[in-house]
């Protein structure tokens, strides 16, 4: 692998997972379902905005740290919940783990990574939520709950978009299924699942609880009106329901909807500091990567990860200062337009220098 700190730009992370990775793993890592128009879209969405600056203001001490259940986090970025990521490197969820605790954020461990919650909850000290697919029935999940909060998780995450597991024609068209999915069983327990369930395991949880996967307003007020403590809207990347919005599309309506009752998180297309800086204009109280911090562990494991956190950092930090703002609370609408895309949407669009040779 190469050496982190040889990174001075995302795009050469993107490029070195690109050159380490085998073409399953990569596949698995940037692919979506079908036709990948969500993913697109997701792209597209944050393409589509674009920013009015303001200047002449003193933007000498930039704060860029963000704050999430009464945990400080260096940056507002979390690292979404990856199933396999055991696939994309030696250790799987340990990687990510190492991570966030050397950077200051908090990792979503999910419950299909190897080497499972109590063995990762034990690598650091740094806090951590577990996110849960239901591939049982209630006691089932009943004991997954109990498992996380006795390691000391410390919020709990519902996935709550995979009813139905969708079709991923990168994997196959190469005939190859991850890890994580290879140990999934009991389905059918997920598309049961209800908000009479969501309701119960609320009144269980002792610790913060997360829906992961809301992407409409009336799910959103749903998740509030039952005790939700975080909204975690999200498309999966672009990997269950094709044709669907681009993420930071959603975000107003849900904002509105939540209307400050609960926290609001945030994933689809991350990919750049100024995308961070949209998406808290737009209402999340924080960000979480998903391919990025794939495509970084694929570059250099952990410390590949630290750095993609460093460079996110660096951007954002600029990206504020050029606002003309000292920090997220300042940001406002006001320093929002849309604007129509110059580049064509893709997966890794935000990377123009990937093929160009640098």
């Amino acid at each position: 692998m190469a050496d982190a700190a040889d990174f001075q730009t995302l795009h050469e992370i993107v490029k070195a997972a690109r050159d380490n990775l085998a073409p399953e793993p990569w596949d698995y890592v940037i692919g979506g379902a079908e036709t990948e128009t969500t993913v697109k879209r997701n792209r597209q969405a944050l393409d589509s905005i674009a920013f009015r600056p303001r200047v002449l203001r003193d933007v000498s001490d930039i704060d860029s740290g963000g704050e999430l259940f009464g945990h400080k986090l260096r940056l507002p970025v979390l690292l979404a919940p990856i199933g396999s990521m055991q696939d994309i490197v030696d250790g799987g969820g340990l990687v990510p783990a190492r991570a966030a605790a050397a950077f200051g954020t908090i990792q979503i461990l999910s419950s299909v990574c190897a080497p499972g919650l109590e063995a990762v909850a034990a690598e650091t000290e740094a806090p951590k939520i577990f996110q849960l697919y239901v591939r049982g029935d209630p006691p089932w999940v009943d004991e997954q709950l109990r498992r996380a909060v006795d390691a000391g998780f410390v919020a709990f995450c519902l996935t709550v978009d995979l009813d139905a597991y969708s079709r991923r024609e990168r994997d196959i068209a190469k005939r190859h299924v991850t890890t994580g999915r290879l140990q999934v069983t009991g389905d059918t327990n997920q598309a049961l699942f209800s908000w009479e369930d969501v309701k119960r395991l609320r009144d269980l949880c002792p610790v913060p609880m997360i829906l992961k996967g809301i992407a409409t307003e009336e799910d959103a007020a749903l998740a509030v009106e039952h005790g939700i403590d975080a909204v975690y809207v999200s498309n999966h990347g672009g990997r269950q329901l094709d044709h669907g919005r681009g993420g930071v599309d959603v975000l107003p309506e849900v904002v509105a909807a939540v209307s400050g009752r609960a926290k609001i998180l945030f994933d689809g297309g991350i990919m750049r500091g100024t995308d961070v800086v949209k998406a808290i204009a737009r209402g999340a109280d924080a960000v979480a990567i998903g391919r990025l911090q794939g495509l970084a562990a694929g570059a250099a494991g952990a410390a590949g990860i630290v750095r993609a956190l460093e460079l996110l950092e660096a951007e954002t930090r600029i990206a504020l200062a050029l606002l003309g703002v000292t920090g997220y609370a300042e940001l406002e609408d006001s320093h929002l337009h849309s604007a129509p895309p110059v580049t064509a949407p893709h997966v890794l669009s935000a990377f123009p220098l990937l093929d160009e040779g640098y």
